[in-house]
């Protein structure tokens, strides 16, 4: 079959799956606020989704292996139906041990399965290297979809009661079992191997341990999981402490994710362009002043709106980018593997912004210690990403693959 015509399906069902997940993912912090109302603290709140990142970093890179050996589609579906899993004991949720339970380690380890690494690698597969950093942005753009419906569709139900509102999301979480077969028929496509290439979880974790440009990519997204976990779990509480229309927080995501496909796709296509380590940098150079513009001022609907707005085009430009990166220093045949190791990093950092933001906010009565130190190792991490960034080995000459 013509790699034009079999590409389209898996970038679709790649699209879909990862928009679902985030999607869901993102609409979390709307559920706060409602939970804390009926006997579950913000303490607990943000330690179940603290933990949840945490989770998801710490099983990342054996999820990636694990699909590198048994295929994409396999994990792809078993993540998928944990994550329906993780939605409905949340629904259950009485206190804090089944909401830890749910959206904790369950939804950790499905969004390790579902979201951003295995989509990823399953578009770079479906396509020519020479249209690799465009599809990615692709599939990185429509992976912003889901939170245009799962964040206004929480909110408009959350009128009648939280649980209601989580069903719906169990609802949503059910259909990334059909995307996540059609996406597996990534597992078909031919890889090319590259002279050189590591051939084992251990050779490709020494050569990524040993290479510069590789931890100062992991190490920078650390920096981006802190600020977007930090606000996808904590805008809404900032909005309604500013005495803002509830509904705004959701009006806010769903701004986030339209305005995410265009920025997605534009950073994609940028890293086609120009070097990727120095548009990575500078990406979160741009996010981390447009957070800095936005808290230093009160918040009003217009300047919440055009706040979001920027984010959205500055949000998940960097999967493109880091995911293009990996491929270009490692190749495909354990992209996934290589993905997912930077992605522990990312995690770790989420999970700082979502248990950190709470605390401080817990201990000092305001965000503004939060955000100031987000805005400042944003800026480090981006300076050191554009000066310290570039990959000086030469690339390895590709050989025939063996079929």
């Amino acid at each position: 079959m013509p790699a034009t015509i079999r590409a389209w399906p898996i970038m679709v069902g790649a699209a879909l799956l990862l928009s679902l997940a985030m999607g869901i993912r993102q609409s979390l912090g709307l559920f706060m606020q409602p939970m804390t109302d009926s006997g579950i603290t913000v303490a607990d709140f943000t330690f179940s989704v603290a933990v949840q990142n945490v989770v998801w970093g710490l099983s990342q890179p054996f999820v990636g292996a694990l699909s590198d050996r048994l295929g994409l589609r396999r994990v792809a579906m078993s993540g998928a139906v944990l994550y329906a899993a993780g939605i409905l004991c949340a629904v259950l949720a009485t206190g804090p041990l089944w909401l830890s339970l749910g959206t904790g380690p369950l939804l950790g380890i499905a969004l390790s399965c579902t979201a951003a690494s295995l989509n990823l690698s399953a578009a770079a597969r479906a396509v020519p290297e020479a249209q690799r950093s465009r599809a990615l942005g692709i599939v990185s753009a429509g992976g912003s979809l889901g939170t245009l419906i799962a964040a206004p569709l929480a909110q408009g139900l959350m009128a009648s009661g939280w649980q209601v509102a989580m069903l719906a999301m169990f609802g949503l979480a059910l259909l990334m079992i059909p995307a996540a077969f059609v996406m597996g028929r990534a597992d078909l496509v031919p890889l090319p191997a590259r002279r050189g290439e590591a051939t084992s979880f251990r050779e490709v974790l020494h050569a990524a341990l040993h290479r510069r440009a590789f931890l100062v990519m992991a190490g920078a997204f650390m920096v981006c999981g802190l600020q977007l976990v930090f606000l996808t779990t904590h805008l809404p509480t900032y909005l309604s402490m500013c005495g803002m229309d509830p509904m705004l927080s959701a009006q806010s995501l769903a701004v986030i994710g339209g305005f995410n496909i265009a920025g997605a796709y534009t950073w994609g296509w940028l890293g086609g362009i120009y070097p990727k380590h120095v548009m990575l940098g500078l990406l979160y150079l741009l996010r981390s002043a447009a957070i800095a513009v936005f808290f230093l001022f009160p918040p009003s609907p217009v300047t919440t709106l055009a706040f979001a707005a920027t984010m959205g085009l500055l949000w998940m430009g960097v999967s493109p980018l880091t995911a293009g990166l990996v491929a270009q220093m490692f190749g495909l045949r354990y992209m996934a593997t290589v993905t997912s190791l930077a992605f522990l990093s990312h995690q770790v950092g989420s999970f700082l912004g979502a248990w950190g933001g709470g605390l401080i906010l817990q201990t000092l009565g305001s965000y503004d210690r939060a955000w100031q130190v987000g805005v400042l190792i944003g800026l480090i991490a981006g300076t050191v990403q554009i000066v310290f960034g570039a990959d000086g080995r030469p690339r390895p000459r590709l050989r025939p693959a063996m079929v």
